[in-house]
């Protein structure tokens, strides 16, 4: 159940940012300029109304529903301490092979070489499967690659639906319609400032 839980993060975290409709809900996550503890408790508010999708085959190949739940909280309580800049670099060994600091510092950056990286959830292995793995190099700037400039909560945590449905509604096709919805937002954003443009 450990190894399939956490590949099933995995593919949850990645799926939430490459796809606008998941993005939406993870964006407030990534949304603090400051990189501390308190970021790991932003977390999303309609969440769990798409995230247990993803978990469904674990039952479906018999995992009982109840351990599902424990090892999912397991994987948020490790994920907390990954939280912090107070913790440089862990021995070589553990940063082959588990989440770290370091990992999740990058990815939470807004650097260019950083984006989508390190979606891991306690093993770093998946991402180092998968191509998604990037190590710490630079200096990480936190936050949105465009900031919202703001500390109000619900604004935080609504701003990309607000900027998505404005987007759906001046898009002139069907395909920038859908796009809008279900592509990344890098393409989101491209393509706003292409059809402004």
């Amino acid at each position: 159940l450990f190894f399939a839980d956490d590949f099933t993060y995995y593919w949850y975290h990645r799926s939430a940012h490459r796809c606008r409709l998941f993005w939406m809900e993870h964006v407030n996550h990534h949304s603090s300029e400051h990189y501390n503890l308190s970021t790991a408790l932003r977390q999303s508010t309609l969440g769990p109304a798409y995230t247990f999708v993803f978990y469904l085959p674990l039952a479906f190949v018999g995992f009982h529903p109840l351990a599902i739940a424990v090892q999912f909280g397991i994987s948020l309580i490790y994920q907390y301490w990954i939280h912090t800049e107070a913790i440089d670099r862990m021995p070589a060994w553990f940063e082959a092979v588990m989440n770290t600091p370091s990992h999740h510092r990058v990815h939470h950056g807004s650097n260019r070489r950083y984006l989508d990286r390190n979606h891991g959830s306690i093993l770093i292995v998946w991402d180092r499967l998968f191509g998604t793995f990037e190590p710490e190099e630079e200096p990480v700037v936190y936050g949105l690659t465009r900031n919202i400039e703001t500390f109000n909560p619900v604004r935080i945590a609504t701003h990309e639906w607000r900027d998505m449905a404005r987007d759906v509604a001046g898009a002139r096709t069907w395909g920038d319609r859908f796009g809008f919805l279900v592509r990344g937002p890098g393409w989101a954003y491209t393509r706003r400032a292409q059809l402004a443009g």
